[in-house]
Parts: C-alpha cells; structure tokens; sequence
C-alpha cells in the first residue's frame, strides 16, 4: 500500500505531472474516491523551492498530489485520468513542466508503466516522454496556488 506521511492507513497517495498544476488539480478533484488534492513541487535538488525558483528552472516540477480511497478508486483508475486529460508523449523543456509520475511502491511503479506502455502500444509506438520515478520529497506550493481554479470561477463571476 502506498503511503505518504501523515495520510492514514486507509488511504493512498499518487503523484502526476501535466504541465501546469492548476487544470489537474480541478480534474482530479472531481474524481469520485478522491479526498484531498494539493499542488506543489518535486523531483528538484532545492530544499525550499518556491514558484519563482521552479520558474527559473531549479529541477523541481509542478505537480499534483492525489490523496485517494482505493476502496472507491484504483490507482489505474487515476492513471486512466492522468491519460485522458494529458498528452504522455509531450515532451517539455522545462523540468517546471514535465510530464511524470512519482511512484509511492513498487505496484505504482508496474502500474504506471504498464499503461504508459500500453498508451504507446495504441498509438502505433508513439513514445511518451512521461518519466516514472520513485517519490521524493513534496513541497506544497504556496498558498495562492491551492484550488486555484475555485478562486479563479469565483472572480470571474463577480
């Protein structure tokens, strides 16, 4: 069973880069089985990123954090998410918006490839540029980031 700090024993965590971290972070909170999102930062060498540091290329990406119920949801289910709603062959220049997956064990770690293999296998060998690595350190991203996109529908309709 994945586990993550301070997430109780019953619920597990996953790990994804697409890009920017807001449009996940609106996806996968939608997802039935899912308890909490956070946005932030991981993959860098730099102790305390912040958004202008991971801007200005220190190695850290701009990731979503997925705290989950595996009785409601699996994590291939997710990963089904994270397919559908990014394109795993995107290769960016930046490491702020690499495509990834930060594996929490080993079942993650066969699960994620296996469907990144078989994303390549339905799109006639299309290679994806979505890397799989073991979770490192996550550093949430600042305050104003968090459900962005709530604050973001609420300002547009004032």
């Amino acid at each position: 069973m994945a586990s993550n700090g301070n997430v109780p024993s019953n619920l597990e965590t996953a790990t994804f880069g697409m890009g920017c971290f807001w449009s996940p972070d609106a996806t996968f909170s939608k997802v039935e089985g899912v308890v909490k999102t956070s946005v932030g930062y991981t993959g860098g060498s730099n102790p305390e990123p912040t958004y202008n540091s991971v801007c200005s290329n220190d190695g850290h990406t701009e990731a979503i954090k997925v705290v989950y119920d595996p009785s409601k949801v699996s994590y291939e289910q997710l990963l089904k998410t994270f397919i559908t709603h990014h394109d795993p062959s995107r290769a960016s220049g930046k490491a702020q918006y690499k495509s990834g997956i930060w594996t929490h064990d080993e079942s993650q770690e066969a699960a994620a490839r296996k469907v990144l293999q078989d994303y390549t296998d339905s799109h006639n060998g299309k290679q994806v540029a979505t890397s799989v690595e073991p979770a490192g350190a996550w550093h949430d991203a600042e305050d104003y980031h968090q459900k962005y996109y709530v604050k973001e529908t609420a300002s547009t309709m004032i």
